[in-house]
């Protein structure tokens, strides 16, 4: 009986990492194995030890494959996704000098302002890499490395960012992608390669970094004897070159063949994002003007405080996260690890308008509110690069796509139907970001389109909700509120 082949598509997230055993015809996830990893600091600081990255992808390609069933042999090739824009410094036999920076590291604000004045203001990045510096860029993280730990800096051997680490674990291959490198703000998306004036700006050697393949889908090389063994899979399996986890999740659900502003994502996880598929490079500072993993632009907005913070709030409260109500007069900005939209990265949190009348439950609706209405500002920045009006029927029938964990919670789902008063697609995948680096893998095992791979496997469908009129009392009161807190929410250091 012929053995009906998988994919391992890999996601090494923030906190955990996954990895699902994918049938490769049907796209049917047969398992998905677990492991955490820790994120320690404080005062700004998030870092994790590159090593807890392995171990997890270990852990969790074990647990897929016995959950699974699934023998090795029929196993055809692995790709990772992972967290973008960690800078992961390396010594010569690869083991890594230091912790990880994470993306939501904010120590690195100053070196970000001052990166974006030397070049001479946002509109030299803009032109050259499609993003303007923020704290949670690569390049920030490198200059703070150099300014703070000067002998770290000079040891290193190689700079990775995650899923760059775990592929070179997995192939022995120095690789990476044009998605999860556009977000280093070293490489230019205008010229598809790294900028030599950049890397000079942050005095960064082009011989410490990673060769940036065509796409996610490229196959980098083969599992290694050593990795194979560690791992339980048989060597000389194709290893793509993998992506960032926003790309992966945009491969997952098949973005990429319609064209201009194709389905535009809202993806409700630790931090949120607002993400969505587009031919024309965009160069916006609202917005992230990164590549994707198929040759496309993926421009995309993101706020730190999404999930974790609103349930940092139903913590605090004592509530479970479900036992909330719109929030009335009460608004909350819920900026508790700063801010990247708006770009507020020293804020905290502001609590407005509390009445003897309010409960607890509305203050944990406002909580809500305020995330959802940050993502959802976001969100008219990326129709701006469309040339669409946000308020005209074009965008206001044409529904959004909710993923992410935040996407299984009702009061996520409400919130954002009530905010943006637009119809929402529930996509049916679970896991998109790890179907995504399935497709990968399938791609560099085939030589396949990963998006036509994707598209075929129909991770994009999913349960469709009508629009609501949209609160635009609530609204206005968080624009408000918005409007006038900048000088409560900064922590201006």
């Amino acid at each position: 009986m012929p053995i009906t082949p998988v994919v391992l598509g890999v996601d090494s997230s923030t906190q955990s990492t996954k990895t699902a055993v994918v049938d490769a015809h049907s796209g049917r996830i047969l398992a998905v194995g677990r492991a955490p990893h820790a994120v320690r600091g404080e005062a700004g600081a998030r870092e994790s030890d590159p090593e807890s990255w392995w171990d997890a992808l270990r852990a969790s390609v074990g647990a897929a494959l016995t959950e699974s069933g699934v023998a090795p042999s029929a196993v055809a090739g692995i790709a990772v996704a992972g967290q973008q824009h960690g800078l992961v410094v390396l010594d010569a036999a690869g083991r890594p000098l230091r912790p990880a920076m994470l993306w939501n590291d904010t120590r690195s604000a100053p070196q970000a302002m001052a990166l974006t004045e030397a070049l001479g203001g946002p509109a030299a990045w803009l032109e050259r890499t499609g993003s303007v510096p923020v704290a949670s860029m690569t390049a920030t993280k490198w200059q703070w490395l150099r300014e703070h730990e000067p002998e770290t800096a000079d040891r290193a051997a190689a700079v990775r960012l995650p899923h760059d680490f775990l592929t070179e674990r997995l192939s022995g291959a120095a690789a990476t992608d044009p998605g999860d490198a556009s977000g280093t703000s070293w490489y230019s998306t205008r010229i598809r390669a790294y900028d030599r004036d950049l890397l000079d700006l942050i005095g960064l050697d082009a011989a410490l970094l990673p060769t940036v393949a065509a796409g996610g889908a490229e196959r980098v090389g083969s599992l290694t004897a050593r990795a194979a063994e560690c791992l339980g899979l048989r060597p000389g399996i194709a290893v793509a070159a993998g992506t960032g986890d926003n790309m992966a999740a945009a491969v997952g659900l098949g973005l990429g063949a319609e064209g201009l502003l194709d389905h535009p994502v809202i993806s409700l996880g630790t931090s949120g994002t607002v993400f969505a598929s587009t031919r024309n490079r965009p160069a916006t500072a609202a917005l992230a003007g990164f590549a994707g993993a198929d040759g496309t632009y993926l421009p995309l907005g993101c706020t730190l405080n999404c999930t974790l913070a609103v349930d940092k709030v139903a913590d605090l409260l004592g509530l479970g996260r479900e036992d909330a109500e719109p929030g009335g007069e009460t608004v909350m900005l819920p900026y508790l690890d700063g801010e990247r939209s708006p770009d507020l990265p020293h804020a905290s949190g502001l609590l407005t308008g509390l009445r003897h009348a309010t409960t607890p439950r509305q203050i944990l609706g406002a909580a809500y509110e305020g995330a959802a209405f940050s993502l959802l500002r976001t969100l008219d920045d990326l129709h701006a690069v469309a040339n669409l009006d946000p308020a005209g029927p074009a965008v206001r029938e044409r529904p959004l796509r909710l993923i992410g964990g935040g996407a299984r919670g009702r009061t996520w789902v409400e919130t954002i139907r009530r905010l943006s008063g637009r119809p929402l697609v529930l996509p049916q995948a679970g896991e998109l970001v790890a179907s995504g680096a399935a497709a990968l893998a399938a791609g560099a095992a085939w030589g396949d389109d990963p998006v036509r791979v994707a598209t075929s496997w129909g991770a994009g469908r999913g349960a469709e909700l009508p629009a609501r009129v949209r609160d635009e009392a609530a609204w206005h009161r968080l624009e408000g509120v918005l409007a006038g807190a900048s000088g409560l929410v900064r922590d201006v250091h």
